[in-house]
């Protein structure tokens, strides 16, 4: 009998090759089926069910990843119009027309009370002109500090700001009385009122002549309104507007020239700025008509238009230092931007990009010659274009509807 030789237990578990592929192949792919199966849905040790976790999707080159979203949301208030702004032209300064007399003054009231009106506004001499004050006076305190000597002041910038330094010296007259709210302190009424009842007595030695006089009658309710409103207690960009306004119909009437403007600027504006800030700290006026984090400022504009114009050409500040707390601290009392900065980073707590983003992109622009520039055409749009702002501007002779 011939020997026979063992089997291998490779031959043993299957003779057939390609039944050997098969079973090979089988066998691993339920090797891999049960590596790659999900664990069972009941807790080991609790009997309990398990929640199941979904592998994330596989990176492809064809994969999108989500769109970007910001940590703060648009506000209903967001400025809207940004292309347009950017694509406007910026205002030039131009002289303001001389009134020329006969005069034929008269008490000045609300016209605007539509998008048509603004139109009309801006279209009309008294439009252009008003806007064309605001951006001389812009230029005229180029690469000036607020220390910077001024020509003697006239008698009309030395009644204005003894009247400003008299208003101021009343806050301390009239202290603030205990209110739970946070804004509209009552005591601000007061003063409000105790202004009204003297204020035709500041006008009377800023009208020099007797052809002049009846002229506060015009003067008057531009003047009440620039500090703000009684009644609601709150004070915003139309007030503003409104003191603006007023120093114009004083350029119409040639008792504030051209060579005024530099202590116009850096003398009564940083007065008015000052006193403003007073109140609003002291009586807590409630921002009128704020932007939020959307705005520069929740009171003023004014004051971010002259400020830039201060700082264009310096040699070592550029608008990324108002990140520097050393040159906010430093330089503050010198350039009224600076000081409107260090104002927001007092009274708003926080991230500053995120309670004031508008201002920290504004510090991304190179110079502040284009910071200039764009705040010029943002305040003809956000502030002189508004119905809500508009609405309250007065219209007499000086300023003609």
């Amino acid at each position: 009998m011939a020997d026979t030789e063992p089997s291998s237990p490779s031959s043993a578990a299957c003779a057939d090759v390609s039944c050997a592929a098969v079973c090979s192949t089988s066998t691993s792919a339920t090797a891999t089926a049960a590596e790659a199966s999900p664990p069972p849905s009941v807790c080991s040790a609790c009997g309990g069910p398990t929640a199941s976790v979904a592998s994330p999707p596989p990176w492809t080159d064809a994969y999108n990843p989500p769109a970007y979203r910001p940590i703060r949301l648009p506000a209903i208030n967001a400025p809207t119009q940004t292309n347009a702004i950017i694509l406007a032209p910026v205002p030039q300064p131009l002289p303001v027309p001389r009134a020329i007399p006969p005069y034929d003054f008269e008490t000045p009231t609300k016209r605007i009370s539509s998008p048509d009106d603004i139109r009309r506004f801006h279209s009309s001499a008294a439009g252009r002109h008003f806007l064309g004050f605001i951006a001389a006076l812009s230029h005229s305190v180029r690469g000036h500090k607020i220390s910077d000597p001024v020509p003697p002041l006239s008698q009309t910038l030395t009644s204005l700001l003894f009247l400003l330094q008299t208003l101021t010296s009343w806050i301390d007259e009239i202290p603030p009385l205990p209110h739970p709210a946070r804004y509209g302190n009552p005591a601000y009424r007061c003063w409000h009122a105790r202004l009204s009842a003297e204020a035709p007595a500041f006008l009377y030695p800023i009208l020099t002549s007797d052809e002049l006089l009846p002229a506060a009658d015009e003067l008057l309710p531009y003047l009440l309104d620039s500090f703000g409103n009684a009644f609601r207690i709150d004070y915003g960009t139309g007030h503003e507007t409104n003191f603006a306004a007023f120093l114009y119909c004083l350029g119409r009437l040639s008792l504030i020239r051209e060579e005024d403007y530099p202590a116009l600027v850096t003398r009564v504006f940083v007065a008015y700025l000052e006193l403003m800030r007073r109140l609003q700290t002291t009586y807590s006026l409630e921002p009128a008509g704020s932007h939020g984090v959307w705005g520069l400022d929740d009171y003023h504009f004014l004051p971010f238009i002259f400020g830039s114009a201060q700082l264009i050409d310096h040699k070592y500040m550029k608008p990324k230092s108002i990140h520097n707390q050393d040159i906010l601290d430093n330089f503050s009392h010198e350039y009224m931007y600076l000081a409107c900065v260090a104002f927001v980073k007092k009274v708003k707590k926080g991230v500053f990009a995120e309670h004031s983003p508008m201002l920290d992109d504004i510090s991304a622009v190179p110079t502040w010659s284009k910071v200039n520039s764009g705040m010029l055409k943002m305040y003809k749009a956000e502030v002189l274009e508004k119905v809500p702002i508009m609405q309250h501007f007065l219209f007499g002779s000086l300023i003609k509807w």
